[in-house]
């Protein structure tokens, strides 16, 4: 079996792997591996008791009376291994077989396998990462005791890299959630996964470092750090602290080698619990939104703006419909503080932000022409457009049309795009990915889609709807170079 790394490593530089097994079979050359792309902190459920600093692994105890062993053995059984299918066709002329065929011969097809790992947090729910499962089309839970589960998709969040599944009749036992916000630098911590597809693992370290907000993996970040080993397949598995509670889900490693170099990543429970429950209830997220534009201060541009030092986040722009315009936040403002919290980055501000939730009123802390001042902000909810969590019926990824970037038909991009200005409606295509099943249906950059299945499409989010419903094919009315065609894609 041919393992494909997520990222190509540079030379001489450490590279941001997402801790992620893939293969792929059955085609002439590998594929393109797919892309791995967190919302704010969140006060979690409470640990009974703090996490305890313990000066020998083989003297460690908690409560006095259990060692890591007992520790590993009542946690096991609630972390899973993930195995997820994804089928992928090439388009007729990157098919190497096309020319035994003929031109309505079958197209090239390969099967793209990913194993990663999952934590068990309810009788029937999984958690995971959203690399693992993003797109698959079927996807597979093996249980400590060796059972084959099949498992459904609840809902998955691209920005935050989670995502929930749901199995049924398999009889889990939960892991409980500790409060990941106790965590201390050098506690001990255990990682559970399942390595390279070798089966269950555990390994040990300690808390590196915490508040990781800037790494530059996901769009929400906060992640812990830790040295207890993190290998591809880990991700989505289990960091535990030394009173067995889930404390973070393993996601990614920072390697030069593409394997464990000793700092590895995971995303906080405290981060992840409120994650979990919208997707559950919701089967997206849904996060605050200021309606502003941010940027990160550092000397020069505290010099050049006249600030007396780099503390604080810049609004370079405000939303002239946001709630941030409509409190009286401006641009030049400098932003101190969130609801007491105080924000150092532009990643801080963004959690801060997002896990307060719409139409929240939140307090802001601003710098403005050198004086200190408040405003009271009601959070909005992120725009349409600017989601990424999917659900079932809205597509398996988002965009809803694998392969394809679709946006509204905004002045912007009929110039950049020179679309017709007859054409009053529809959402177009901006980008297609060689190889996917946007690119084998015909579609291209700049087409206009007008219609899904004979009902006119008159926001990006209406046709992620619309395309969602369709069944095993859907019928689209394409607008390309002044005329009108049908495109068939298939589901």
């Amino acid at each position: 079996m041919r393992t494909a790394a997520l990222t190509q490593l540079p030379p001489r530089r450490p590279a941001l792997l997402l801790a992620f097994v893939l293969s792929a079979a059955g085609c002439a050359r590998p594929p393109a591996p797919p892309h791995g792309n967190a919302a704010a902190t969140a006060e979690g459920q409470q640990a009974a008791a703090s996490p305890q600093v313990l000066p020998t692994p083989g003297l460690a105890k908690v409560g006095g009376t259990a060692v890591i062993a007992d520790v590993v053995q009542r946690v096991l059984p609630s972390v899973v291994s993930i195995s997820s299918t994804r089928v992928r066709r090439l388009p007729q002329n990157a098919d190497p077989f096309h020319r035994f065929f003929g031109p309505d011969g079958p197209p090239g097809e390969f099967r793209q396998q990913g194993l990663g790992s999952g934590v068990v947090v309810a009788d029937d729910i999984i958690v995971t990462n959203h690399h693992v499962v993003a797109d698959a089309d079927e996807i597979k839970v093996t249980t400590s005791d060796n059972r084959d589960l099949e498992a459904k998709l609840v809902g998955s969040d691209k920005k935050s890299d989670l995502a929930v599944l749901r199995v049924a009749g398999g009889k889990l036992k939960p892991l409980s959630f500790g409060d990941s916000s106790r965590l201390r630098l050098g506690d001990v911590v255990l990682a559970i996964g399942n390595p390279f597809g070798v089966g269950q693992t555990v390994t040990m370290g300690i808390v590196s470092a915490k508040g990781r907000a800037d790494v530059g993996i996901v769009d929400y970040e906060d992640f812990i750090q830790t040295d207890a080993a993190i290998n591809p397949g880990n991700s989505g598995g289990a960091l535990v602290d030394m009173e067995g509670r889930l404390v973070g889900i393993n996601t990614a490693i920072l390697s030069r080698s593409g394997g464990y170099q000793g700092i590895g990543f995971a995303i906080p429970s405290n981060m992840a619990k409120p994650i979990l429950d919208s997707l559950r209830q919701r089967g997206r997220v849904v996060r605050g939104w200021l309606g502003v534009t941010i940027q990160d201060l550092d000397k020069d541009l505290a010099i050049a703006m006249g600030l007396p030092d780099t503390k604080g986040v810049l609004i370079a722009d405000v939303h002239s419909a946001g709630p941030a315009a409509k409190a009286g936040l401006e641009r030049g403002d400098v932003v101190l503080s969130i609801d007491g919290q105080i924000v150092d980055s532009t990643g801080r501000l963004r959690n801060v932000i997002a896990a307060s939730g719409s139409k929240k009123t939140v307090r802001v802390e601003l710098l403005r022409s050198g004086k200190k001042r408040s405003f009271d902000v009601a959070l909005g909810e992120i725009p349409e457009e600017a989601r990424a969590a999917t659900a079932p019926g809205a597509g398996k990824t988002e965009p809803a049309l694998e392969g394809a970037r679709i946006e509204a038909l905004t002045p912007a991009a009929r110039a950049r795009l020179r679309i017709d200005p007859k054409v009053k409606q529809g959402v177009v295509v901006t980008d297609i990915e060689r190889g996917s099943a946007a690119a084998g249906s015909g579609l291209r950059p700049g087409d206009v889609i007008l219609q899904v299945n004979k009902s006119p499409v008159t926001s990006p989010g209406d046709f992620r709807a619309k395309f969602g419903a369709a069944k095993a094919r859907a019928l689209l009315l394409v607008h390309r170079a002044g005329a009108t065609i049908f495109v068939v894609v298939k589901k």
